[in-house]
């Protein structure tokens, strides 16, 4: 905690371990923070980042060893386990490498730890490192120093945005890969080498920018990156459609597109706000591609064990590139045979390198916790990989005419709905009290419903619930009264009358419907007790403008009712 610490002081050391904990086992405490270690001579220290999923066992079988916990977390099973392994070595000469593998054997699903031992005799193994220019160097501390004319530094860390302040020269780590600092040195190991395998890692250099990462005159990552849409939107589409010609080439697709093509279904896949962007276009995708068109949400399509062929096409939508079970649920369908396609925000992330092709959507980092600018450029990618698979469709050239000019304008749109913060800063006003908040609309716009309602649930900590309109009359109109704040999102598409429907009811329920509609409807402003009004554009792209106003409402909430934007009290990955 920052009032324990005298941040101003300078340590004479050259190794430090930092960890910011997302409490999953364990409530956040001081006790429950990282590092954690092995004993109380520190003989094993470890910061982690994941979760194991068998730390039970294994701290059941560590406790009958004599071993006592101070913590509730899982990751303490790690230093104890290490210890454990390494008092009872069969030779003196146990490599810390080989120590460090026998004990991620035993872990089920522990992503990165990082640790250290508090004497440095252990010896360490290493495979090559390569720099851009191709040269293999090895061990690297003296490659980079006669390179770079200057000492090394290491820093691990689950993100490249972390140590962008210090260097842009990364190495990113497979799965199996052990790296390991000895006596100021790098080297990586191998847990399972396969036959024949010759592994090197490449030293790549990040074009990520500083500033892109700092929160400049706004009050938090999340706000900066919300009016940050038009800017990441353009850049999504930046070199991807030509509109002069109406062509659209997804650079990462096009060697596998007649394949694509040939697909007797798409499966997207995500979590979160990923999963959400993957419902926004599936009407699109249908209508453009002419396939049929399944959504899931990872976690419950592995669960399911979900039939995959290999004439399916699996999209991977993530963020981050690194969702645990995003992650899982690629693994599944590539032992399955299908093609599997990445829609992610981050090069070298895991989903990146592991599908046959994909998408990099180009939104520049997201540093709030909260996505924003991911999703919008999820929903463009996924819109313009439609428009790719339909351009030799003659049928659908009029419709592609219409959502490639609705593209072209999406930027300024965008900027124009940015201008009602204060107005929904007003609406906010009135309703960081309440304990609960429904969001209703159908169509293209019931993606917008779920994805609002969960920002409003992350990040202001207030009950919410998307509802699909068309839904209202089998149970949720119940909740409706002149006491629960609704918002309705009515926009004059192919719903529009069903949408007025649902209004109605609403109405008739002494409900008093905040409605996001189109500008200059003066049927919506009559029946509203508010209205925010929004330009109006193409059917399968009004969601994008829709979404943002509710991505402003979510951040106003919070801040009114007294949480930090930047520091949750709970995790938030997608």
């Amino acid at each position: 905690k920052k009032d324990c610490m005298d941040l101003e002081v300078e340590l004479d050391t050259h190794f430090g371990m930092a960890h910011t904990r997302w409490a999953t086992h364990g409530e956040p405490s001081a006790l429950n923070s990282h590092p954690h270690r092995s004993d109380k001579n520190n003989e094993f220290v470890v910061i982690h980042n994941g979760i194991i999923t068998n730390y039970k066992e294994l701290k059941k079988y560590l406790n009958s060893k004599g071993y006592e916990f101070e913590s509730e977390t899982d990751t303490e099973v790690i230093p104890k386990l290490i210890k454990y392994v390494y008092d009872n070595r069969e030779r003196e000469d146990l490599s810390f490498s080989t120590l460090v593998e026998r004990v991620i054997q035993q872990l089920v699903r522990s992503p990165l730890l990082i640790g250290v031992r508090s004497k440095y005799e252990l010896s360490a193994e290493h495979i090559p490192i390569q720099y851009n220019t191709g040269e293999l160097c090895s061990p690297l501390s003296d490659s980079i120093t006669l390179q770079y004319g200057k000492a090394v530094e290491y820093y691990f860390a689950s993100d490249a945005s972390a140590i962008i302040e210090h260097t842009n020269k990364v190495i990113y780590l497979e799965d199996d890969d052990i790296a390991a600092v000895v006596g100021g040195k790098l080297s990586l190991h191998r847990l399972n080498r396969l036959a024949g395998e010759v592994p090197v890692r490449a030293i790549q250099t990040l074009q990520m920018e500083l500033q892109e990462i700092m929160k400049g005159n706004f009050e938090a990552f999340m706000q900066k990156e919300i009016f940050e849409q038009p800017e990441s939107v353009f850049n999504t589409m930046r070199g991807r459609i030509c509109f002069d010609t109406n062509k659209v080439i997804l650079g990462g697709l096009k060697d596998h597109l007649k394949e694509i093509k040939r697909c007797r279904r798409l499966i997207m896949i995500g979590c979160g706000t990923s999963f959400h962007a993957a419902v926004a276009t599936r009407q699109a995708l249908e209508e453009l591609t002419e396939l049929p068109v399944m959504v899931e949400l990872a976690s419950d399509f592995l669960d399911r064990n979900t039939p995959v062929f290999r004439d399916d096409v699996c999209f991977y939508i993530s963020q981050s590139g690194e969702t645990a079970d995003t992650l899982m649920a690629l693994r599944y369908c590539k032992d399955r045979g299908a093609l599997t396609v990445g829609v992610t925000n981050t090069v070298g992330s895991s989903i990146s390198r592991d599908t046959d092709c994909g998408v990099h959507i180009n939104a520049g980092p997201e540093i709030g916790v909260a996505s924003t600018k991911a999703y919008t450029s999820q929903f463009v990618a996924l819109i313009m990989f439609g428009l790719m698979m339909s351009e030799d469709r003659i049928s659908l050239q009029t419709r592609r005419l219409e959502i490639i000019n609705g593209l072209r304008i999406l930027p300024e749109l965008i900027k124009k709905v940015l201008t009602l913060d204060k107005n929904i800063k007003s609406i906010a006003d009135e309703l960081y009290e309440q304990r609960s908040l429904l969001v209703m609309g159908r169509g293209f716009n019931y993606a917008t419903c779920l994805e609002g309602a969960l920002k409003i649930k992350e990040i202001p900590y207030m009950h919410s619930e998307g509802i699909l309109a068309g839904e209202l009359k089998h149970g949720p109109l119940a909740l409706i009264d002149k006491h629960m704040p609704v918002i309705m999102i009515i926009m004059r598409d192919a719903c529009y009358t069903k949408c007025q429907n649902a209004l109605q009811q609403v109405t008739a329920r002494s409900g008093r419907p905040i409605i996001l509609c189109c500008q200059d409807d003066p049927e919506m402003s009559r029946n509203a007790y508010k209205t925010i009004e929004l330009p109006q554009t193409v059917d399968c792209l009004q969601g994008i403008l829709s979404v943002i106003p509710l991505q402003l409402l979510s951040f106003h909430l919070a801040v009114l009712r007294g949480y930090d934007v930047s520091l949750p009290l709970q995790p938030t990955l997608s």
